[in-house]
């Protein structure tokens, strides 16, 4: 792995973890699915006519059809749309913390439903990644956190989980800015037909909503999703999601620095081990040559 590489998977490691705080702050002035879908709108609209200038064609195969509308609806709306609403009463930084188990719930899910072998490092993963969560949760919930956001984050994750495994295998085949502007406008239309039926059109302009709906709209939706489809591309989905190790850490730290929530001691002690193990688990399957994967955000 190259230095541009490792450049490019921290980068994105960033951008993506970074989405929990802004997105924090927009559901602070924003009705959540209301704003989720207009941010989908906007990043799906422009990402199409990129690729459209880029020369890219409507044209996909199935599985890419199929890649597009399962993500465009588990990702993008069901996903996201939970973690949007639940951030309306908990933490930034355990949405982050949740939303980051995603590599060892896939490798978990991959044992349990396909027989997928699992090595004794990626074994030793698993079980420090329950170790870090029961840590965590252990700690907010003896807190006082709401139980229905954390439900709700819950939720999204396996709902996530399930639709990567249901699409692996799925390759891009080129058209990858294409495919990402679709997912979106997807989600977009998903979250407004719900949004429409169930909340009413209440904004509080501050600075901060429009900021943080910005930088959520082009750093996180646009530029992260592409630059992770270049990522793979460049090294395979594989060693890409060996990145996904530093979501923990960044976006808890980007919610202390951001939004002033506090750093607990277990908190760390259980981002700590979850990060080893979620790197445990993909240098394990870098150990042998594996099933060409679909380049997904959560792979």
């Amino acid at each position: 792995m190259d230095i541009r590489a490792i450049a490019m998977g921290v980068a994105f490691a960033f951008m993506w973890a970074s989405a929990f705080a802004s997105a924090r702050m927009i559901v602070a002035d924003a009705p959540p699915l209301t704003a989720l879908a207009i941010r989908f709108l906007i990043s799906g609209s422009i990402g199409i006519l990129f690729a459209l200038w880029l020369g890219q064609g409507w044209r996909l195969t199935r599985a890419q059809w199929i890649g597009t509308l399962v993500f465009g609806l588990c990702q993008n709306a069901l996903y996201l749309g939970l973690n949007f609403v639940a951030m309306q009463t908990i933490e930034a930084s355990l949405a982050a913390i949740i939303a980051s188990t995603m590599p060892l719930l896939v490798a978990l899910g991959g044992w349990l439903a396909f027989g997928d072998k699992v090595r004794p490092l990626g074994a030793a993963g698993l079980i420090a990644g329950v170790i870090g969560v029961a840590l965590i949760m252990g700690s907010r919930i003896s807190a006082g956190v709401d139980m229905f956001g954390l439900i709700l984050c819950v939720i999204g994750v396996v709902s996530l989980t399930i639709a990567t495994m249901a699409v692996r295998g799925a390759s891009s085949g080129g058209n990858v800015l294409m495919i990402v502007g679709l997912q979106m406008l997807i989600g977009s239309v998903s979250l407004g037909i719900v949004a429409g039926l169930t909340e009413t059109w209440a904004v509080n302009w501050t600075w901060q909503l429009v900021g943080a709906f910005a930088y959520t709209t082009i750093v996180p939706g646009l530029a992260a999703t592409w630059l992770w489809f270049l990522l793979v591309n460049r090294i395979g989905a594989v060693r890409a999601a060996t990145f996904h190790f530093l979501t923990p850490f960044f976006g808890v730290s980007v919610a202390a620095l951001l939004l002033g929530e506090a750093l607990r001691p277990l908190d760390l002690a259980g981002v700590g081990i979850i990060m080893l193990g979620i790197l445990a688990v993909q240098l394990s399957k870098q150990a042998a040559p594996r099933p060409a994967s679909d380049g997904n955000l959560t792979a």
